[in-house]
């Protein structure tokens, strides 16, 4: 396997205005079937810790770059932060929301992803731990109410929509 390597910089990353463009991912998997087990038992997403120590947990996001179409820069972000991948399935939307470490504001952009691979190795492994946690778990413990809408949108989604595979215990 080839060794992953995070991007760095900003010279090719988006802005709307003033606006910093960055994308993540709620990264999820079903451990049972929504309709007998219920959303609560069944979901579990991945939180990951940020980068500076007692900020609290959050989901993978990042820059959004020009040679990159958004679902690609999302997944990026997702193995770079998180070390996992799988499919990006369709936006949960679009919040502007202020930065918690200066007076930047930020367009974000989040995903679905239905997690396929762990990764054991993963270019942010050294400075970032993940979690498994139930959606209740995410939404007290994420630092980010943009990132805590996002999640009770996904979790209506799947309520509202379940695949043809949830009653397939993973």
């Amino acid at each position: 396997m080839a060794v992953l390597v995070a991007r760095t910089g900003r010279q090719l990353q988006r802005y709307n205005g003033l606006q910093r463009v960055v994308v993540g991912c709620i990264p999820y998997r079903l451990k049972g079937s929504i309709k007998t087990s219920g959303i609560e038992d069944a979901l579990e997403v991945l939180v990951i810790s940020a980068q500076r120590k007692g900020k609290g947990m959050l989901f993978p996001k990042g820059g959004w770059e020009l040679d990159e179409e958004i679902q690609d820069a999302a997944l990026r972000e997702t193995i770079e932060e998180a070390g996992v991948s799988g499919t990006v399935e369709g936006e949960l939307g679009k919040w502007c929301f202020k930065s918690k470490g200066n007076d930047a504001y930020y367009e974000g952009h989040m995903f679905p992803l239905s997690v396929e691979k762990e990764l054991d190795q993963w270019p942010e492994k050294d400075i970032r731990q993940r979690y498994w946690v139930s959606a209740s778990k995410a939404k007290e413990s994420c630092q980010y109410s943009w990132m805590r809408e996002a999640l009770d949108l996904l979790v209506t989604r799947l309520e509202s929509t379940p695949k043809k595979s949830e009653d397939l215990t993973v």
